[in-house]
Parts: C-alpha cells; structure tokens; sequence
C-alpha cells in the first residue's frame, strides 16, 4: 500500500509530504538539524507528522538545539554514572545556563577522580552512536519500569503544576514518556524517564566538560535528602567549549565573594546567618557612594522619600494578596500582642506579624493616608527598603541571592492618561543611571501573565501588558518576551545589562498594576470631581542594593571608577621624613570628601606600592625628596604608569574633577583625558604632555 499524501506547513511555506516522512527525510541533507518544532513544540526528529502540521527545523547551533543537546549530555552522564555505580539512584537532570547537572543519590560523594573515569564512560557512550529512541508509557507502567527509582516514583503522577521548572525536564500532564538508549544492534543499554525531545544520537554530542560537583536537597527542599549533583558543560564545537573555559575562568578571577574577602568589602558571618551580609568599611563606602548619587538623581527627577517599617501585621499581606501567592518566600510568621490575665487564660488574641518581603503594600497606605487630588499625580515615592525573603539555605548565594536585601524602591502613581508617558520617561531615566554606573549594553524582557498565578481581569492584564511592550519598543532596544514571568500583580518590563566579559545579569524592573490599587481601594479625586483609581508603577532600579554591587564588582573585577572606588587615594611617602608631607595634603583631600589612606605600616616602599596595587586602587599618590622641594606629589595608576612632579592644587584640583566626572581611569593616559574632558583651563589642557613625558 503506497504512503498517502499529506499537507503540511514547512518553515511557512505548504508543501505536501507523504504521510511515512518525518523530520529526518524532511531534513536529511542538513546535518544540522537535530529536532523539529511541530505546531509550535519541539519535538524529536523521527516524530510522526499528520495533515495540517506546521514543521520548523531546529539547528544544534541554535539556542533550542543546544539545550536540547545538553539534555541528551545529562542522559549520557547518568548512564555512564550508573555503569560506574550500578546502585545509584536517579534524580533530576535538567538544562541551566552554559550547561546541565543531575542528581544522584549515592552512598560515597564524587571525587575529582569519579569525574575523570565518568568523563571517560562518557565518550565511550559517545563513540557508540547509541539513539535516543522515545516510548509513551501509562502511569502503571511507568511506576513498573522505575520501581528501582524512588524519586523518578515520586514523580510519576504528579500535576503538572505542582512540579516545579527543573523537574518538569522528566515529566508533564498529558503523558508519560521514557527515553531509550538503543545501541546499533538494537539493544536498550539504559533508559530514563524523560518528557524529550533528545538527539538524533549520541554522536552529535561534540564538545562537553564535567566542571564540578555539589551537594543539594532533593528537588530543592532542606526537608528532603541531601543528593549528590554532577554539573556539566556542552557546546556544539571544541573551539566554543574552549571560549567558554576561557570565560569561566575570567569569572573565576571576577568572582565577588572572592573579591569581597581579597578587597576586605563584606562577609556572612556563621553567626548571623546564610544569606545575610554585613558590609565592612570599604564595602560600605561603595554602598554609600551608590546610594547617594541615587538619591540625588532621584531628588532632580522630582521623587518623594518615604521610610516604612521592617515588619508588619500579616493583614497587610492578606489585602495585597502576597500570603496567598508568595508566602513561601516569607520568614514565618511572629506571633505578637497577646495578653493574659492572672490564671493565664487568653485575654486579647495575638497576630502574626511578618518581616516585609515587598515595599509596595506599605507606599500603598502612604497613598491612602488622605485624599489625593488628580493635581498631585503623577506622585513618586522612593524608598531604600530593607525587605526579608526566605531563599532555602542552598540556594543563597554571596550577594546575588541573599535573605536580607536593601531595595531601591520607587511606586509611581498617575493616571491612565499619564501612564504611558511615566512609562517612557522611568525607562529612560533607569537606563541613563544605569549607564553612570559603567553598564552600557542592555536589552529588555517583557514578562507576560502566569495563568496559574495572577489576580484581577484579563482586561487589565491585556490593557497592561500592551502598554509595557508599546514602550519596550518605542525604547529602541531589543525585546524579547518572557512568557508566564510575571508577578501575580501585573507585567513588568526587565533591563538586562551585559557586563565586561558579556554575561547577562537582570537589573532594573518595571512593573504596571491596576491591581493592587483595586484590593487597597486607592482613589484620587479627578478634575470632574469623580473618585478614581491611580494605575500604580513599581519599580527597582537596581534591583537591590546587595546585588547590584556584586554586579559591579564582577563588571569592574573590583577596579571600580574614581567615583565609587572604596578608597580613591593612597598616600605612599618614599621615606618616613616625607610623612607629613603626604599627611597634609590627605587631610586636604579628605576635608573634601574623598576617600583617603596613608600608609604608615613598617613595610618596604617597594611592598607598600604592591599593596595598594592588590587593593586596586585608583591613585597612588607617592612623595619623596623632589615631590617635597616642589610642593608636588607623584601619581602612580592601577597599570603601573605614572605622572610625576605635580603641584599640590594642580593634584587636588584633578582629583576632585574626576570623581565629579565619574569615569574610569587605570592610566596615565585614562587621567589625561578624563582632566582635559572635565576642566577647560588652559593648566587642565596641559596634563595630556606632561602624562606623556612621564610615561617616557
């Protein structure tokens, strides 16, 4: 019986297939092509096609294609780890950043030397060509196959929306599925239970690395058993895995718990707790300098201060909805107020009071502390709120994912008519501040409603969310859509800044809401004299403050700007005689508000110049006999260049014009042109011959 003829959609084009083709004959002269997109979803390139398809290929060089080789690279791993170590038991492997893991429960942790043999168990895998071949099972028979497995058990069977992101990789609603790994004879070698799509085989695996091992709690959860997890790496050419080694290593080196404890910048102490910093002198000093120029910024662009408590009765988050959608991101509850009379029998009942984890209900009773008239709209109100999340201890991680964070926290409120305006001039202004904090290459992220997390109409989501990508657009910038992201308020609009070595961090948050002032009953009087809702605009500009500054940190590899630098000026006297000399000249500095050392230690000169080095900071300032016969000081950069024989006031006057102009110098050529740029005097104009004669 001869194939039928079928109708199908290829890349938007029709085109009729017989009814036996599939993705392979479809693209069987581009080798490419691993996996198709069938209607939408990505699916394995042997599946079934029926009338009416639409068909797209998917590359292993693009972003789909990739993560569906390192989803296959996760089965490889946990096949090669149960050849090695036949009892350990499957947990999770699902796709992350730049690579994968999965999670085994077994009875000794993996060495450096297991990942070595495990790797080796790997290309052998590899070279064998083995196919990932797809089979749809019943709850039954899956339970059967995997009766072994307790955590694939616990799996099976599960909603798909009790099943969080990582964990859906083997399972969702629908059905079952189990991928087989088939060797060229044809034999099952080994098998999972996974939702797919994989490779076509083994062999297009190209280039992979087993970086490192961790412990976690199964699925997340300090409740559960702590497992074993393998991460791994894979990419679609040795070149691109030798390119990405290279950044992970430049990372390494930028890393901000590391360079927080080189620089003396801030710590966890035990004693306190996981996920919660103090900040050192140094560390603070930057968080200040941030801040300030925050709040000044904010002062010029016409927004209202506001200070709120750390902790408040439940009720509140009850009205704006957090205790239903978020209080597993809360600190439990503390339970307050109550009283007893002398036979202790309960008199006046407690309330649970909560540490904040959000500002905006708290600015929303600012907003209702009396009538507002439409004259004061559109109304700012800016705080640096401290608020308390309760991340799981194994997912805290330095400052990028703390328990106590600082944010910087804007509710804007105006009308409909103002809304779209606001939205355009906050945009422009969170990127204009963020440009003066070094971050230059941005694109923006619109996160759509969650359909199984939102409240209010989806009117005023569609209404919402139209406006926010109206203005995305308008912006210029790329724009790519996060679907589902959303908070359960309303959509936001996220900037995502790449740094120096182009990692992609999300910074700044924009967030539109009809909603909460619905559930606050928020009203203004409008020019006719009617009662109407304010539409409210949330909005973080960096996010927080912790996390922000590990940003930097990394992004400068903590050789910040003049500006922000921790100390700005060192002062290093050649001989203990020319102390006082520098020690003058310092206090000047400091009487204006830049940040000074001087270092009196015992060590040599030569040392002491290492030292301020390590400490990356921006100007070493060096005085010996000629610097003190000429009333001048020598300059010494983070390069290791130098401007020699400066007159006191010329110093001072230069120093104070670049922190004022908040640009980079490592140089003696970066401070020739940042003093020439920021002064006009014919004195200033000099500096970029006299840099250049010194560096002769």
């Amino acid at each position: 019986m001869s194939d039928q003829i079928i109708s199908i959609t290829l890349n938007g084009e029709a085109k009729e297939v017989k009814s036996s083709d599939t993705g392979v004959q479809l693209f069987e002269d581009d080798k490419n092509i691993i996996a198709v997109r069938l209607n939408g979803q990505p699916r394995d390139l042997y599946t079934p096609l029926k009338d009416g398809d639409s068909v797209e290929p998917i590359a292993l060089d693009s972003p789909d294609g990739l993560a569906i080789m390192r989803h296959s690279a996760t089965h490889v791993m946990a096949q090669a780890v149960q050849e090695i170590r036949p009892d350990a038991k499957l947990g999770i492997g699902p796709v992350i950043e730049n690579g994968f893991y999965y999670d085994f429960d077994v009875d000794e942790p993996f060495t450096p030397e297991d990942l070595k043999d495990i790797e080796k168990r790997m290309q052998r895998i590899i070279k064998q060509s083995q196919s990932f071949r797809r089979r749809v099972v019943s709850e039954d028979e899956a339970r059967a196959e995997e009766q072994d497995q307790p955590y694939k058990l616990q799996l099976i069977g599960k909603k798909e929306a009790e099943i969080d992101e990582e964990a859906s990789t083997e399972v969702s609603t629908g059905e079952l599925s189990m991928y087989d790994n088939v060797d060229r004879n044809g034999t099952t070698v080994w098998k999972d239970l996974c939702r797919g799509p994989h490779l076509p085989n083994t062999r297009y695996i190209k280039a992979f690395k087993l970086e490192r091992t961790a412990a976690a709690y199964w699925l997340g959860d300090e409740h559960n058993k702590m497992l074993q997890r393998i991460y791994g790496t894979a990419w679609p050419t040795k070149d691109e895995l030798k390119a990405y080694a290279s950044r992970m290593e430049e990372a390494a080196k930028r890393d901000h718990r590391k360079l927080g404890q080189e620089m003396d910048l801030f710590s966890f102490p035990e004693e306190i707790g996981p996920g919660l910093a103090v900040f050192h002198p140094k560390g603070a000093a930057i968080i200040n300098a941030m801040e300030d120029y925050s709040r000044e910024q904010h002062r010029k662009h016409h927004y209202s201060f506001v200070q709120t408590p750390h902790i408040t009765k439940g009720h509140l988050y009850e009205i704006s909805g957090h205790l239903q959608w978020y209080k597993d991101g809360m600190f439990p509850p503390m339970r307050l107020d109550e009283e007893r009379d002398e036979q202790g029998n309960v008199t006046k009942q407690g309330l649970d009071y909560y540490l904040k984890p959000m500002n905006c209900p708290m600015h929303n009773l600012i907003f209702k502390s009396r009538q507002r008239s439409y004259r004061e709209l559109p109304l700012r109100l800016f705080e640096f709120g401290t608020v308390y999340r309760y991340e799981k201890s194994g997912v805290v991680h330095g400052l990028t994912r703390v328990r106590g964070l600082t944010q910087d926290d804007s509710h804007i409120y105006c009308t409909r008519e103002q809304m779209k305006g606001e939205l355009t001039s906050l945009l422009t202004f969170v990127l204009g501040l963020l440009k003066d904090f070094g971050l230059n290459d941005f694109y923006l992220e619109l996160s759509t409603k969650d359909p199984h997390k939102f409240v209010g109409s989806d009117e005023v989501w569609e209404e919402a969310t139209s406006t926010l990508a109206e203005v995305a657009k308008d912006s210029g910038l790329e724009l790519v859509d996060d679907p589902g992201g959303a908070a359960f308020y309303g959509p936001k609009i996220s900037v995502q800044a790449r740094d120096a070595i182009g990692r992609t961090w999300q910074v700044s948050t924009i967030q539109l809401d009809f909603n909460l002032p619905e559930r606050f009953g928020l009203e203004y009087i409008a020019a006719d004299g009617s009662h109407q809702r304010p539409v409210m605009i949330h909005r973080a500009l960096f996010g927080s403050i912790e996390r922000f500054f590990a940003i930097l940190l990394e992004h400068y590899a903590g050789a910040f700007p003049v500006w922000l630098a921790p100390v700005q000026v060192t002062g290093i006297p050649v001989a203990d005689e020319f102390t006082p000399h520098l020690e003058a000249f310092i206090q000047d500095l400091e009487d204006n508000l830049v940040r000074c050392e001087l270092d009196r230690s015992d060590d040599r000169f030569g040392k002491k110049i290492r030292n301020a080095s390590k400490s990356k900071v921006p100007f070493t300032l060096i005085a010996g006999s000629e610097d003190v016969s000429k009333n001048a000081v020598s300059f010494r950069f983070r390069d290791g260049s130098q401007l020699n024989g400066v007159p006191l006031e010329q110093a001072k006057a230069w120093i104070l014009g670049v922190i004022s102009s908040r640009v980079q110098v490592n140089s003696a050529d970066d401070f020739a042109a940042a003093t020439s740029a920021a002064a006009s005097s014919a004195t200033s104009a000099e500096i970029p011959a006299a840099a250049s004669a010194a560096l002769d």
